[in-house]
């Protein structure tokens, strides 16, 4: 379904989730009441009284998030000072507050843990700009990395995401105040997707972290067959054959990491893996582990800007190379392990 028009997302759906919200947090006794009925017909520990629980919760997250966002517009003028720093420092804070939140309940209705395994990467370090590059699976893998960024190492980040994230209303209204880019998938405009990508890495300053995701969107297996097939068809057969050793990763896509190392050379470059919720690839997985009992062990390795390779089929291989040891660290690590 194509997005709905800006003025639609801002009059209609953003006003709708608030409304919506309210409605379903008024009646919640009555939901919780047919949910816990429901619970002893659906295996599981309370499945459906968790699944209204955690949708509630969420929406009332988001319609908060709104509200605030609206404040924020109010105080900035109607919107004429939100580029300001001033307020995109408030709505970076704002952010920062919200996702505490989200992950505060998270451990508590989902029984979910975060863990980092290694040293403490060098993107916890002020004074650099980072290029974070992170494996993409799992639902909600996106809102630890942001979480991570923003409330344990203090960075403001720029981040790549799909056009359709902007369904949300609150991401939609945050993150296009903040120096983000929306990419629409698909080979048409791949060019000029690059260039929004290598323009918002530009004038990155010590506490900046650009975000993206090379594989261009979750891990299935299904995406990484199509993904070496995409590699064959471009004649890349060596590239190709790299892919296919990797069992837990999508084959990189580098253009917009290349485009990004081009208008950022003094950034360094933080890969990010993650293992916990790959195996969660449909809302029948997700349904199938609440609660989750998950735990999520990350692991971060930091480059600096002096060892990343200049031409640019070094910085393919070099990419690919990485995006290897990345998927040997998630066969290791798939069991939970935080070691190495």
């Amino acid at each position: 379904m194509p997005l709905p028009p800006r003025w639609v997302r801002r009059l209609l759906l953003a006003p709708g989730v608030v409304l919506l919200a309210f409605a379903v947090v008024t009646t919640l006794p009555a939901w919780a009441l047919l949910a816990l009925a429901l619970s002893p017909l659906v295996p599981g520990r309370l499945r459906p009284l968790r699944l209204l629980w955690i949708g509630t919760v969420y929406l009332a997250w988001d319609a908060a998030a709104l509200v605030a966002l609206f404040a924020l517009w109010l105080a900035s003028g109607f919107g004429a000072r939100k580029r300001s720093p001033a307020f995109q420092r408030a709505h970076y804070r704002l952010a920062g507050w919200f996702l505490r939140a989200l992950f505060w309940q998270a451990r508590w209705a989902l029984r979910l843990r975060i863990d980092v395994a290694g040293a403490d990467p060098d993107v916890a370090l002020p004074g650099r700009p980072e290029l974070v590059i992170c494996r993409h699976a799992g639902p909600g893998d996106s809102f630890i990395l942001i979480h991570a960024l923003v409330n344990w190492f203090h960075r403001e980040p720029r981040i790549v995401l799909k056009e359709s994230l902007q369904w949300d209303p609150a991401i939609d209204v945050l993150l296009n105040r903040l120096p983000n880019r929306f990419i629409a998938p698909g080979p048409d405009g791949r060019e000029a997707a690059v260039a929004q990508i290598g323009h918002l890495a530009e004038d990155l300053d010590g506490d900046d972290a650009f975000v993206i995701f090379p594989e261009g969107g979750n891990f299935t297996p299904g995406r990484r067959l199509r993904a070496i097939a995409r590699l064959r068809a471009l004649g890349l057969d060596r590239m190709a054959s790299r892919a296919e050793r990797m069992r837990h990763v999508l084959a990189p896509q580098p253009g917009g990491l290349l485009a990004a190392l081009d208008a950022a050379p003094q950034a360094g470059v933080v890969f990010v893996a993650h293992t916990g919720l790959d195996r969660m690839l449909t809302v029948t997985d997700v349904w199938r582990e609440l609660p989750m009992d998950k735990r999520i062990v990350m692991r971060f390795w930091s480059v600096p800007p002096e060892e990343i390779p200049a031409g640019h089929q070094e910085r393919v291989e070099w990419l690919f190379d990485w995006w290897a040891r990345i998927d040997r660290w998630i066969a290791a690590h798939r069991d939970g392990s935080a070691d190495g």
